[in-house]
């Protein structure tokens, strides 16, 4: 353990001196909480409907006044009137608005002799989320709008009682476990990859070499000292990043030591895979041009950004092997959910079973090349 601690001092006193390295592995995952958390987590609101009245009767005017309360409450749409569908329907290909609403003539008569009249909805379907905003907004109040007043008590309707165990979660909050892990995965790649390498070049580990040390305790000692910085980003994104999205008591002692503890176990996985995969690699550019791939292959499928239940089979494949996954996992249980340890066993069991497979094949396959 002396000349373990000895590496990892050197290691340390290495990265202390890069105040430059330390920041930019943990302001990246921050800036991406930020922007992505904000620029996607946000409900759609005030887009621009256009409608054109063929009809002007009472049933009419009661629906647009129904569309001004959706533009003064939920704000989902709000509404810009056209006396010409020509004009409208211009403007909807043209950008100006992004939907169009069109009461045909025969509207309130129609809806007085109760024949289930249709309103027309023009969508620009070439922004989804507007048009599935608009969709999810019209379905409910033209419901409402169905429904008349009566008399009868009693009904054989079935209603559905929508009880939600969690507070409401923001996109932010959602995205702050894969941010944590993206922190951890920065500082492996750093201290895992080019750091190692970068040593290698030097000659560095045939001088440890030449000592008592063995490979063992070469790739262990490399390992710790990768696992100490991974675990302090990790743990500086856990505290800054919950106060930034709005984590309930995000200082809780309690929460903090649990999430400690799965930033330990993430960082030995993800510094034990960078070690497996750069262990006979000497191109110092190799793991500059891996870190991009590794990105894209390992955090979106993790569930990271959106819900694994909506990926095709082949990459759940990658899922059920990408150490990210349970690391997100488990983050999600205690930062959304304030879980317990015991809840995110089966995940922390994955990763420090991964660490071991790692780090033996990373043993097993390190040579020395002089």
């Amino acid at each position: 353990m002396i000349r373990i601690w000895a590496m990892i001092e050197r290691d340390l006193r290495r990265f202390r001196r890069s105040p430059a390295l330390m920041v930019m592995s943990m302001v990246m995952p921050l800036i991406q909480l930020v922007v992505l958390g904000y620029a996607f987590g946000g409900k759609i609101k005030n887009i621009e409907i256009g409608v054109v009245d063929h009809d002007h009767g009472v049933p009419a005017l009661r629906l647009k006044e129904m569309f001004q309360a959706i533009a003064a409450n939920a704000r989902t749409f709000v509404t810009v009137p056209y006396d010409d569908e020509a004009t409208a329907l211009r403007d909807l290909r043209e950008g100006r608005i992004n939907g169009l609403v069109t009461i045909p003539p025969e509207f309130s008569r129609k809806v007085l002799a109760g024949a289930a009249p249709r309103l027309g909805l023009i969508e620009d379907n070439t922004d989804q989320f507007a048009s599935s905003a608009l969709e999810g907004a019209f379905q409910p109040l033209l419901a409402a709008y169905g429904q008349e007043p009566s008399g009868v008590r009693l009904t054989a309707n079935v209603s559905l009682a929508v009880v939600e165990v969690y507070p409401y979660v923001p996109y932010i909050q959602y995205l702050l476990p894969g941010t944590i892990v993206l922190a951890v995965f920065v500082s492996a790649m750093i201290g895992g990859g080019i750091i190692f390498i970068d040593d290698k070049a030097r000659g560095l580990h045939e001088g440890y070499l030449v000592t008592p040390i063995t490979k063992f305790e070469l790739i262990l000692g490399f390992n710790l000292a990768g696992v100490a910085k991974a675990v302090l980003s990790g743990f500086i994104l856990v505290t800054i990043g919950s106060v930034i999205a709005g984590i309930p008591d995000p200082l809780n002692v309690f929460r903090l030591a649990r999430m400690l503890v799965l930033v330990v176990c993430t960082a030995l996985a993800l510094i034990s895979m960078m070690f497996l995969l750069v262990v006979r690699v000497s191109d110092p550019l190799l793991p500059r041009a891996l870190f991009g791939v590794l990105n894209t292959l390992l955090f979106f499928p993790s569930g990271a950004v959106y819900p694994i239940k909506a990926f095709p089979s082949w990459m759940r494949v990658i899922t059920a092997v990408d150490p990210f996954t349970y690391a997100v996992a488990g983050f999600k249980s205690l930062v959304l959910k304030n879980t317990g340890l015991w809840a995110i066993a089966p995940d922390l069991a994955f990763l420090l079973g991964f660490t071991v497979i790692a780090m033996g094949a990373a043993t097993a396959m390190f040579k020395r090349t002089l």
